[in-house]
């Protein structure tokens, strides 16, 4: 099997740090995802993610969320050492903080000439499958997107019934282990019974996996295999 070559390159636009990873020698705009990492990680460390995504033609953009990677909270750990109401608040803060700030990153990429904005996607894990969920809902650009290990407890909570409404027809996949105690996939698997009757019509822009005995923090051979699902959803809507 062929290797198709890539480049990474370190840049912010506004507040925001990226790491943009594409094929050597790409002609732009591309095709874009957007990934989000999980909490207390960065963009660093999912480089061979989006090596993985630029390999099938995306312009693949890592983000270091709010309070994370080069713009980390001076004080990341004891914020976190808090009592689990004081965690969890702040969780959703800086997920809702992330969140606000793709359509400006979203208008940026494509006025700078990278982005195609009738391909654009976002996808994430744990905490950034969380965000993938709120930034469907915050920007209807977007054409597809993979939340793997995430919930969107706090968009229903937020929308109620209203909620499933925002998502159609972005092209949704959801990947969730069965053994999850850290995010639960109870509030993921119950949107997708909601989004049912919105993609009646398409019912192929919408899927929902189950990865079986699996925990949060899933052994090697299942997050490749994720990671492959998730590569392949992008390839098909977006590339």
């Amino acid at each position: 099997m062929s290797v198709i070559n890539t480049t990474a390159e370190r840049r912010q636009l506004g507040e925001v740090p990226l790491l943009i990873v594409r094929r050597a020698g790409a002609t732009m705009p591309l095709p874009t995802v957007l990934w989000f990492h999980g909490l207390g990680a960065d963009k660093e460390l999912h480089l061979p993610e989006l090596q993985r995504f630029a390999a099938a033609g995306l312009l693949a953009v890592g983000v270091d969320a709010v309070g994370h990677g080069q713009r980390r909270l001076r004080d990341f750990e004891q914020q976190f050492a808090q009592p689990p109401e004081v965690r969890e608040s702040l969780f959703n803060t800086l997920v809702a903080r992330t969140v606000a700030e793709l359509p400006g990153l979203l208008d940026a990429l494509v006025d700078s000439g990278l982005s195609d904005p009738q391909r654009l996607a976002v996808a994430g894990v744990s905490m950034g499958g969380c965000i993938t969920y709120g930034a469907v809902s915050a920007d209807r650009r977007l054409r597809a997107a993979v939340a793997l290990l995430g919930s969107p407890a706090g968009l229903l909570a937020e929308y109620a019934d209203a909620a499933a409404a925002r998502f159609y027809p972005t092209a949704l996949l959801s990947i969730t282990a069965e053994k999850d105690s850290v995010v639960p996939p109870a509030a993921a698997r119950a949107l997708h019974e909601q989004l049912a009757s919105y993609y009646a019509e398409q019912p192929e822009r919408l899927a929902y996996r189950v990865i079986a005995g699996a925990p949060h923090f899933m052994n090697v051979a299942d997050w490749i295999r994720s990671i492959g699902d998730a590569r392949a959803w992008l390839a098909r809507f977006v590339v």
